[in-house]
Parts: C-alpha cells; structure tokens; sequence
C-alpha cells in the first residue's frame, strides 16, 4: 500500500510560531513514513500515520511532503521499504515503524547513511544505549520506561506477587526487564509468547494455578484483544496491570466491558489538562471520527517535533536541523517533553484505569506514577 501527500497550505496563520515569510523561506523537507497498515497490528500504524498528517495539515506547511509504505509487520519488507526510501525517493526524515524488531532491522542502517530518524512508537534499550545515534531521535518512549513507572506504582500500592508475560521479541524483553528492575515483590512467573500469538488458554491454565495476585503483561495490538477476552471468560480473578500498549483507545474498542478496572501506565491520556492535548483530541475527532490512541497522539507530536525543526534550521545542514530536534521547540500534548542526551524523552508517567464514560470504555488518569522519568540506558550512548 502507498500513496504520495504533499501537504497542502491550509492556514498559514495557523504555523505556531511561523509566518507567511519563514513558510517562503523554508527549506523543503521530504519524509518517508514506514508503518504498519495492514495485518494484526494495522490500527497501530493507522493511528501513527493519521495523528502525524493531522498536525502536518493543522501546521499548513506546503514544505512538508510524506510518503507513505505499509510494511505489513515484516522486518524483510521494512528494510526493502527504507533502502528504496533513501536510494530512489531520496528522503531526507524517516519515521512510523511501531515494532521493535522492525526498528532494529532499518533505524541502524539509515542513521548510518546520513538520515534523520524520529521514532513515534518503538523504543528498543539497543538504540538508548550502546546503539544511539546522532541522527535518532525518540518521540515517544523508551521501551522500559511505562514498566519502570508501573513497578513503582505497584511497590506503593501493595501489589505482592506478579505474574509477568510478553510476546518474546526485543520489545517484549524490554518490558518485562524494565518491570524487574524496579518491582520488589515477588514474582510468580516470567512467561514469554509468541509474536501474534492468539490462543492463550495455556497461559491462562498457569495464571489460575500461580499464587500471584497480579496479572502484569505487555501483548500491543491483537494479541492483546485475543487475551483480554479470553481472560474475562476464564473466570481466573487476578487484577490486571500493564503498559498502556494493550489498554489503548483503538484497543479498547475492541476488548469492551472485559477491560474495566485494569489500570495502565501512559505518558498521555485524553483527559491531560493542556491546551495542545484540548486541541489536539477536538481535532483528531473532527478529523477522523473516532477518539485518538497514544499512537495517534505520538504520531501528532512527531509532526510538530518536525515542523520546530523545519521553522529553525534547513535539513541540508545536519549539524544545525539535528540542534534544532534536540530543543523540542512544540508544545507537545504529553504536556512536559525534553530530550536527554541520548535523545530518549523526560517526561512524566501516569497511571491509568479503564473506565466507562457513557456507552465508551476509555481511560482516565488517576495519579503520577514516575515524575521527570528517564530511561536506564542513558549512561551506554556514546554520541
């Protein structure tokens, strides 16, 4: 699947922070966005790409030109995709990939060959630390981090004994190793699945015979919905925690009544009192008709981390549009947003719980569980 969009000019006075000059004057910036857009995880990388080309059309910014490849959740396809991307469409930016192990199979390799990359969705601990790059930039988290939160929410809150399980792949691993660093009960089980996994009766046969009063998992996208429902109708009464990656607006949809009660770590809600959420949630409805998803948001601040960069500096010179991303120059709807030096966010971590608001089940925020939080990985990257 592909199309080409160059962004029409909608409002020029709508530019924070530029003016019919700068838009003039600004250099042209081409992005090719590799995302997920079909198959199990497709509303993942729908939302990315649907939240980015919101903010790009609110900006007005007849300079930003994107194009768009489904990688169909396939490593193989992803990197054919990049190479054409930087050898024949000549991008300058790259973004969208929401998995992992995707990730690792294209960021690597374009960063390498000069290429700006802004991650809206992974965040593998490889390119935090030992494996960061000048060019690489996360929007969104780093992999550990919602679980570090999660694990500090539960020390506080009386959560003794968990059972942990991922899908086993480098996201899934990060997960569970950012829960353990920071959990100090016990735990009942580690058990990792595999990627798309859909049947989870066997998994659900060890919940039910564990001494553990938590169930705590990481399974983004189908694989979530799959167990979700299998896990209502188990009658196994365990609570529930995780990251917000299977608890998320598009997810919940799907999942219904069954999701009531978990809570969730997120660094963004609907319910995020700023002016730039306020704005962002009313548009994103009017646009598309549905409520946006962590991933649509990400996917928003991803844009608008691009358009501050383009409004500063041109991407022709590396040194100068690379100082310009690392000063995070938006409002970005998370509300607090730096960069640390590796270029991972600090922000602030909330716990969530499912809740019902009318007919929709949804989220809301209920405490801080990680303040100012920063990935562990920091300390490794050697720019």
């Amino acid at each position: 699947m592909k199309f080409k969009s160059l962004i029409a000019a909608a409002s020029i006075a709508a530019l924070s922070a530029g003016s019919a000059w700068a838009d003039a004057h600004m250099d042209k910036v081409k992005v090719g966005m590799i995302t997920t857009l079909s198959g199990g995880g497709a509303g993942l990388g729908i939302d990315v790409r649907d939240g980015f080309m919101l903010a790009a059309k609110m900006a007005g910014n007849e300079n930003l030109e994107v194009v768009v490849e489904d990688d169909q959740r396939k490593p193989d396809i992803a990197v054919q995709l990049a190479d054409k991307m930087v050898q024949s469409e000549k991008v300058d930016v790259l973004t969208g990939i929401i998995w992992s192990n995707l990730a690792m199979a294209v960021v690597p390799a374009v960063t390498a060959q000069g290429k700006f990359y802004l991650s809206p969705n992974a965040g593998p601990s490889a390119l935090a630390g030992k494996g960061c790059s000048p060019n690489y930039f996360n929007v969104s988290w780093q992999n550990d981090a919602f679980n570090e939160a999660a694990a500090m929410w539960a020390n506080d809150n009386d959560v003794k004994n968990v059972f942990l399980m991922a899908p086993n792949y480098p996201a899934g691993q990060d997960m569970i190793a950012g829960f353990k660093r920071f959990y100090e009960g016990d735990i009942a089980a580690e058990v990792y699945t595999k990627l798309g996994q859909t049947d989870y009766a066997a998994e659900i046969a060890q919940m039910r015979a564990s001494d553990a009063d938590t169930i705590y998992f990481f399974l983004p996208g189908g694989m979530g919905i799959s167990f979700m429902k299998q896990y209502a109708g188990s009658g196994v009464d365990k609570a529930v925690m995780g990251p917000a990656f299977s608890f998320d607006q598009g997810i919940l949809g799907a999942i219904g009544d069954a999701a009531l009660g978990v809570k969730n770590t997120s660094h963004w809600s609907k319910d995020i009192d700023n002016a730039a959420n306020k704005t962002f949630v009313e548009e994103f409805q009017k646009e598309y008709g549905r409520l946006p998803s962590l991933y649509a948001a990400q996917g928003y601040d991803t844009a608008n981390l691009l358009l501050s960069a383009m409004e500063k500096a041109s991407v022709t010179d590396a040194d100068a549009f690379r100082a310009a991303l690392k000063e995070a120059d938006f409002e970005s709807v998370r509300g607090k947003f730096r960069f640390a030096e590796n270029h991972h966010p600090i922000h602030d971590i909330f716990m969530r719980e499912v809740v019902k608001e009318g007919d929709v089940v949804t989220n809301k925020i209920i405490g801080t569980a990680a303040a100012d939080h920063q990935d562990a990985y920091g300390g490794d990257c050697k720019m």
